[in-house]
């Protein structure tokens, strides 16, 4: 499950709208929204609640609710009356504090429920079954941390999603958007604070090598070309990587690559592309290769003529090796995330 995040501090704009249907287009297919924001006027939810129910179902979407304590009530609606949420698009509602396990237990023959990932107990389990939940409709979620130095720790994510799968859920957590970031603070929403000023692109990959099972963009936007990147990731298992041409010979990166499945320790290298039809490559721009450097042996190196390389550990500079192009500082991280096999493309970014 990969989707996206709407909140209902305003009325559903037609951008907004838009934004959901381009998002489905592109293979997203939930959207994940708070009922217990304190900015916001609660009088309003319910309102906006059922138009943003309209919208999902409009385009095929999951829609999950985040509540804590009373949120429901104070909206109108109840645990005892869960059928009125799914009838307006409501899907499966996350819960925050101020729920017990029993009334987990309970919604969770009704709609999907997320409990919290981050909290939830070896005891809160056992109550859980002894309350007979529907473990089938349970989920483990992350929160996101809009405050900049509070998102998780790497190292106890980890741990923590182990114990999660060893229990057999299902895990999700955010990643930062890159445009309306959400207010009042505007620091991105992550679930891991090494996310926060990363491009959500690179948190997704990160997220879905750890294993996650659902991703969302925890801010309300991300930009057309990142969304594109996500989707052809999600559908064809492509990372895109932008890069500034250092040589006209650039031209010859712009393909389709996969990564050998045998790699070496200081570069990604593209399985077949010394064995495609090439012209005679002379020695040009033949400088120490910098992480983020990409390469294409020269004439000199004889039946390696035409091998690329993207650099991962600095080398010095080879008079057989031209360095035709440099991956861009924002998407750097991307290159230790490309493992054995996994196709690769190379995308123009101007100068």
């Amino acid at each position: 499950m990969f989707g996206i995040s709407i909140y209902m501090n305003d009325d559903l704009s037609d951008d907004t709208k838009d934004y959901i249907s381009k998002a489905n287009h592109r293979g997203l297919n939930g959207i994940f929204t708070s009922m217990h924001i304190p900015e916001n006027d609660i009088n309003l939810y319910k309102d906006r609640l059922l138009d943003l129910g309209n919208e999902a179902k409009k385009n095929n979407m999951d829609l999950m609710v985040d509540i804590s304590g009373d949120a429901l009530d104070k909206a109108g609606f109840s645990f005892e009356r869960l059928e009125e949420l799914i009838e307006i698009g409501v899907t499966g509602l996350r819960m925050d504090y101020h729920i017990n396990n029993e009334i987990i237990a309970k919604a969770s023959h009704f709609l999907k429920i997320g409990i919290n990932a981050s909290t939830i107990t070896s005891n809160d389990i056992h109550e859980l079954k002894l309350y007979n939940a529907n473990f089938d409709m349970l989920e483990a979620w992350h929160n996101y941390y809009p405050r900049p130095n509070t998102g998780l720790d790497r190292k106890l994510f980890i741990e923590k999603n182990y114990f999660l799968k060893e229990n057999n859920f299902k895990v999700m957590a955010f990643i930062p958007g890159n445009i309306n970031l959400r207010i009042p603070l505007y620091k991105g929403l992550p679930t891991l604070e090494e996310h926060r000023m990363l491009s959500p692109f690179v948190a997704f990959i990160d997220l879905t090598k750890l294993g996650v099972d659902s991703i969302y963009i925890g801010d309300e936007g991300i930009d057309d070309e990142t969304l594109i990147d996500i989707s052809e990731y999600i559908n064809n298992d492509i990372i895109s990587v932008r890069a500034t041409p250092e040589t006209k010979d650039f031209e010859l990166l712009e393909s389709l690559h996969i990564n050998r499945e045998d790699p070496g320790r200081d570069a990604i290298r593209s399985a077949e592309a010394r064995f495609k039809k090439i012209p005679n490559i002379i020695p040009e721009n033949t400088i120490d290769r910098e992480k983020g450097s990409i390469t294409i042996d020269n004439n000199k190196y004889g039946r390696y003529m035409g091998e690329i390389q993207i650099i991962i550990n600095s080398l010095s500079g080879d008079e057989k090796v031209n360095v035709v192009g440099k991956v861009i500082k924002e998407d750097l991280p991307l290159i230790n995330l490309i493992g054995p096999g996994q196709k690769f493309k190379i995308k123009k970014e101007e100068r």
